[in-house]
């Protein structure tokens, strides 16, 4: 599907700098400037200088992390030809392992876990997910939270945990709508058990997949006898089990304190989507049809001069007989002609003035279009902008999207707050979490569900259900892999590759279905900061950031209070950068950390890091907490207030359980 019309091309942003980019630039670039005059030799002069301006970029987000990580990969390999230049002998990565990331083990390993999650979805796997816990828990919150955060947990486990919530959106909006239950109080718990549930494989999270390539990379510096082992499948699961535990207890026990009741949440789940518009955003929006007579004074103008102004949304029109509605009909440019009979959704007031004002018959009930927008082939529903979306920082008016997908936007929710048809929400650029109301036929919000830039919340609207049939191969490859996996030695990413393939070929999915289930923004993202790794490592920058940590830590510090300040530093990098981007940074450094203090493990120390970048509950920067932001209607504070307990207790957690299961 395209994101914009043929009439109309994307042009590239430029990149703007905000004054507060401007100030952080000058900042990071006197420290690095500072830094260079300390550091021990030339190379890591460089090294030091470029992981400040990787960190410049994530935090500030001046380009996207994976436009950020390739970047920074091409000016590594370029410094093999500016080598000279530089003061330096050779390139601070060789060129010709400059790509190796891309081929790497835990690039893979991802590529095939998001396949392996999509085709388990493709079986209508969560519909049948849904049934079992509304059976199951009934309308009780304090038996539904425990249910879907603890499924979540484990289904997070084995796919990519931003996945899981995506899986699990529409599973809570029908469960709220069944129960009655505010998503709000189902949302945030879910949310969270899925970042807690990446802890619990080593497969779980972008993080802990990339940690055994990393640990490889670090012993290529390091002496036989200093080399480390790498981690097995369960060899984190005490640990996640009993983070993704407390999370459990946490909102059965405190969720009626720190979880909030909003107002404006998203859940057009129920049997009357108009009627919700009503109750949850303040307004009566009807379906209605009007007739263009002759002597109007709309005749020759285009929809888009007449709809903003008077608060009126054009969802379908007939001429004739050329009936528009859906993907490719109307658009904004559509000009009105004598006789045009138009499908409008509006509320009846403004309905009423338009049609006096500009002679029209506003008919009592639908006649021409009441076969297309039908309840059964079309009505309201929600979808939300994800992270990692093409659509964010455009408009809708800037894809047509009335034209390319078949979505008339009627209302834009966001920050707990609703803009509707009048509000200019056309014109607004959408951010992650962005919940937009949309009026749709439904056969265009199934394609939508398909579509990576989408993340559709509606779920009970008439459809086929995907490829139920195919729910036992799915298993049985998800199965074969699993076990190949656990009790065999072959490489993780040809043990999870056999079950992504085995589903492709057995009909759970199809081929391009497979290459849209695999976020490139992440691939790309994973294997273009490897590079990096390597450089931090072999340079010897990591090495020396360590001696000047632990000198500033003093003489002979007790393990687990370095341990700690790592776990925190960790959480604190993982909030302002991607978590990928904090592991590969700071593994490096806790090896080497690890390495200078008598009787610490290097690898425990590494694990730490790569577990510690998923405590991200504070603020939503996390990719999970984007997505539930808008359906739910938090706010800042709302995460601040829950997810300031939940992160001590992360960490709480995660070191009393890492020095029972490893001290």
């Amino acid at each position: 599907m395209t994101a914009m019309a043929d009439e109309e091309t994307t042009v590239a942003a430029p990149l703007r700098f905000s004054a507060k980019q401007m100030v952080a630039a000058v900042i990071f670039l006197a420290a690095a400037l500072g830094l260079a005059q300390v550091v021990p030799s030339i190379e890591i002069a460089w090294v030091t200088g470029i992981l400040m301006l990787t960190i410049y970029l994530f935090a500030f987000e001046i380009v996207g992390v994976d436009v950020a990580a390739v970047s920074v990969m091409v000016l590594i390999g370029l410094s093999s030809l500016l080598a000279p230049i530089m003061g330096l002998q050779e390139g601070l990565v060789d060129t010709n392992h400059l790509f190796d990331g891309f081929a790497s083990n835990a690039v893979m390993s991802i590529i095939a876990v998001m396949i392996i999650g999509a085709g388990l979805d493709k079986t209508g796997l969560m519909s049948k997910v849904a049934a079992f816990i509304l059976r199951v828990g009934g309308t009780s919150e304090t038996r539904i939270i425990p249910i879907i955060s603890s499924t979540v947990g484990v289904i997070s486990s084995f796919m990519q945990n931003v996945g899981a919530a995506a899986l699990f959106l529409p599973v809570v909006s029908r469960i709220s709508a069944r129960s009655g239950l505010p998503m709000s109080r189902l949302l945030m718990p879910m949310g969270f058990c899925a970042i807690l549930g990446g802890t619990v494989t080593m497969v779980g999270s972008s993080p802990l997949i990339l940690l055994n390539d990393l640990i490889l990379a670090s012993n290529q510096a390091l002496p036989a006898d200093q080399q480390m082992e790498t981690w097995g499948l369960f060899s984190v699961t005490p640990i996640g089990l009993a983070l993704v535990f407390t999370g459990i207890i946490y909102f059965v026990v405190a969720g009626r304190f720190v979880l909030p009741a909003t107002k404006n949440e998203s859940s057009t789940s129920g049997s009357d989507p108009l009627k919700y518009i009503q109750e949850v955003y303040g307004v009566g929006y009807t379906l209605s049809e009007i007739v263009v007579l002759a002597g109007s004074q709309l005749i020759g103008k285009t929809l888009d001069e007449i709809e903003t102004a008077h608060r009126i949304r054009i969802i379908a029109s007939k001429q004739g007989d050329d009936l528009r509605f859906g993907p490719g009909s109307i658009a904004r440019d559509t000009e009105i002609s004598a006789g045009m009979v138009l499908g409008v959704i509006a509320e009846p007031v403004h309905l009423k003035n338009y049609s006096e004002e500009y002679n029209l018959e506003l008919r009592k009930e639908l006649q021409t279009f009441s076969e297309s927008l039908s309840a059964s082939k079309a009505g309201v529903a929600e979808v939300v902008i994800p992270p990692g979306s093409s659509l964010i920082g455009k408009s809708a008016r800037d894809v047509w999207m009335r034209k390319s997908y078949g979505l008339a936007l009627i209302g834009l929710h966001r920050d707990g707050e609703t803009k509707r048809e009048g509000d200019d929400i056309r014109n607004t650029p959408f951010v992650a979490g962005d919940t937009l109301v949309v009026h749709t036929a439904w056969d265009s919000l199934q394609r939508i569900e398909k579509d990576r830039d989408f993340v559709v919340v509606t779920t009970e609207y008439p459809k086929e259900e995907a490829r139920p049939h195919k729910l036992v191969p799915a298993l049985v490859f998800f199965a074969i892999a699993l076990c190949l996996v656990l009790f065999t030695d072959l490489r993780l990413s040809v043990a999870l590759l056999t079950g992504a393939v085995g589903m492709i070929l057995s009909g759970v999915l199809k081929v391009e279905e497979a290459y849209e289930a695999v976020s490139w923004k992440t691939v790309f993202l994973l294997a273009s900061l490897i590079p990096l790794g390597v450089a931090v490592e072999t340079s010897g920058t990591a090495k020396w950031i360590a001696q000047q940590t632990l000198s500033v830590m003093g003489e002979s510090p007790e393990i687990w209070v370095v341990q700690l300040v790592i776990a925190v530093l960790a959480t604190f990098f993982t909030l302002v950068m991607s978590n990928v981007g904090a592991t590969v940074l700071l593994v490096p450094l806790a090896v080497n950390i690890a390495l200078q203090i008598p009787g610490a493990n290097p690898a425990v120390f590494a694990l730490t890091v790569a577990i510690a970048t998923s405590n991200s509950f504070l603020i939503p920067t996390h990719q999970v907490n984007a997505l539930i932001m808008g359906p739910a209607g938090y706010r800042v504070p709302d995460f601040m207030k829950a997810g300031g307990i939940m992160t001590i207790l992360f960490l709480v957690v995660m070191m009393v359980m890492m020095n029972m299961v490893f001290g």
